[in-house]
């Protein structure tokens, strides 16, 4: 492999452009080229990066990995493409529209072990997020009780994101799939697996063949119990996980991100004692920078460098964040019913025969 090496992205607006961004800053890789259905013609920009109006024309230069910044209706097929061709591949989340996708993709990647796949599951690399897992990993404040999480946004479409996230066909899903997977993710993180799952899913207000508003209640293999509210109805843009340990609490408020919408990015750490009257010491950080873009990469470039595994956003991260996404989703009688929806892929894969 090349050094630097040779980036390719597929899918070149705003999460591109910002992937590419963050790769200039490095000196060990070099974006040689972009693709994106806006482009009309290819040709090649000031600065030399050559441009493509679609993947296979990319896939023709010579790369040494590919990042996947585009639509949830192609992000696992043009996945599958980079890892047939030899590359390391980063995708954005979701990995896919629906269980298949994903299960593909898993199919594939246990192929070729040597190549490195990663998600772009983002919020696990802010320093709110990590400074909680410093916390609970050291046993300070004893094991998690529960978790309360909620993600919300004003209307499925915001921040100039284009009308494709509306539409079933090419999105999968509604509000959960786009922005709740985050919340998804991150209770897994802080909580493990979770075996029972109930939830009520809706499309009452935006009208549209998508989720804008999910409600969801689990409890896991270890008793923890979990509940989400992943909306497309909040008006004021909220980031919070509230947990709750044996010996006091952990609260994320806020997230920095491209919008500056969902406030401060704050941690609240309470520790709780025996007269303390439901009114413990706290203790709040701030946090003014969002290191999270160029830590990802970091993982990335040090995993292909060294051959060693993925830690976080691995393909079975993925595959597992997306199936309880789907394990909620169906859980809702009526818009399992509705859509033909199933917490199980119809696919059989290598991988999901030998767990």
């Amino acid at each position: 492999m090349t050094s630097p090496f040779r980036i390719g992205i597929a899918g070149y607006g705003v999460v591109g452009t910002r992937r590419r961004n963050v790769a200039d800053q490095r000196d060990d890789m070099h974006v040689v080229a972009v693709c994106d259905q806006y482009f009309s013609d290819q040709g090649e920009m000031k600065d030399g990066v050559r441009y493509y109006p679609h993947y296979r024309d990319l896939l023709g230069e010579d790369l040494d990995a590919l990042f996947v910044s585009i639509s949830n209706d192609m992000a696992a097929d043009v996945t599958i493409a980079g890892l047939e061709k030899g590359l390391h591949v980063f995708c954005e989340k979701p990995p896919g529209r629906d269980l298949d996708d994903i299960a593909r993709v898993r199919a594939v990647a246990a192929t070729c072990p040597d190549q490195k796949l990663k998600y772009g599951f983002n919020h696990r690399y802010h320093d709110s997020i990590r400074d909680s897992l410093d916390l609970l990993a050291s046993g300070e404040l004893g094991q998690v009780i529960n978790m309360k999480g909620v993600y919300g946004k004003s209307q499925l479409v915001t921040f100039g994101q284009t009308s494709w996230r509306t539409d079933r066909a090419l999105a999968g899903g509604g509000v959960l799939l786009d922005q709740g997977i985050h919340m998804v993710d991150l209770i897994r993180l802080f909580g493990g697996e979770f075996e029972e799952v109930h939830s009520f899913i809706s499309n009452d207000y935006w009208k549209h063949d998508v989720e804008d508003n999910a409600y969801a209640l689990m409890r896991s293999e270890t008793g923890i119990v979990a509940m989400l509210h992943s909306s497309a109805t909040q008006w004021r843009h909220r980031f919070n996980l509230d947990i709750t340990l044996e010996k006091g609490s952990i609260v994320l408020s806020g997230i920095l991100s491209g919008s500056k919408s969902y406030g401060a990015e704050t941690l609240t750490i309470a520790r709780a004692g025996g007269d303390d009257m439901g009114d413990p010491l706290e203790q709040t950080t701030r946090f003014n920078t969002d290191p999270s873009w160029a830590a990802e990469l970091d993982e990335f470039a040090s995993a292909i460098a060294t051959n060693t595994e993925i830690v976080h956003g691995s393909v079975d991260d993925a595959y597992k964040t997306m199936e309880l996404v789907y394990r909620i989703y169906a859980a809702d009688p009526e818009w399992r019913d509705r859509w033909n929806l199933s917490a199980t892929p119809t696919l059989e894969t290598p991988a999901a025969e030998s767990e």
